[in-house]
């Protein structure tokens, strides 16, 4: 078992976690709006659909790798594609971020549970995520590559709840750090830039 592979997708999860997207904002605009236990009811529904996402990736790619080698080389080389892609996609978007909160319906708790799970299940973006996210950091030669992709999987859940459960509970105070200061924007987009870039590098020569 390579220890340093999961660290580095532990460290990899954790500074995706924290860089700004649909997930998060939505997390921190619920919050605001609703309250810190309703943001956390969205925590709860996007986590459950990662681990659907996790199984169905568990048991697709686990038979590819398999069945056949090269092609399970081929979806790591489209991994670090699709990363480079989505870098370049923060490159040439806005460095602003919004929060408004304006006009938002307030929801009960399961509500924002059941949204956040439907979000994510049917996102399709997830499922070209982890396909292109998780097959590089494989970390066993003996164990089972569908025990990997679970221990993958709660090891992503994990880190991203505490990093998304941390913003619902602090919402009010990096609300008011993302609305009163200029070089925010233009800093996390940067990081995130980064953090896509230096995951497709470890992708495509790991």
């Amino acid at each position: 078992m390579n220890y340093e592979i999961l660290l580095a997708f532990s460290m990899a999860t954790f500074a995706l976690a924290l860089s700004p997207g649909p997930d998060n904002i939505f997390v921190l605009i619920q919050s605001i709006t609703n309250g810190r236990k309703f943001g956390l009811a969205v925590v709860a529904g996007l986590m459950t659909g990662c681990l659907v996402h996790t199984t169905l990736l568990a048991f697709g790619i686990s038979a590819v790798i398999k069945n056949n080698p090269t092609i399970f080389t081929l979806i790591k080389i489209f991994g670090a594609v699709y990363l480079v892609y989505l870098a370049i996609s923060v490159y040439r978007g806005g460095n602003s971020i919004s929060i408004e909160t304006e006009n938002k319906q307030v929801k009960s708790i399961s509500s924002l549970f059941r949204q956040g799970f439907i979000m994510n299940v049917l996102n399709p973006k997830v499922t070209i995520f982890f396909l292109a996210f998780f097959p590089g950091f494989l970390f066993s030669d003996s164990i089972s590559t569908i025990i990997q992709f679970y221990v993958l999987g709660l090891l992503f859940i994990m880190i991203s709840s505490i990093v998304f459960s941390g913003i619902a509970l602090l919402s009010g105070s990096i609300s008011t750090f993302l609305t009163g200061n200029k070089k925010t924007g233009f800093v996390l987009k940067w990081v995130q830039i980064t953090v896509f870039l230096g995951i497709a590098i470890f992708l495509f020569f790991g």
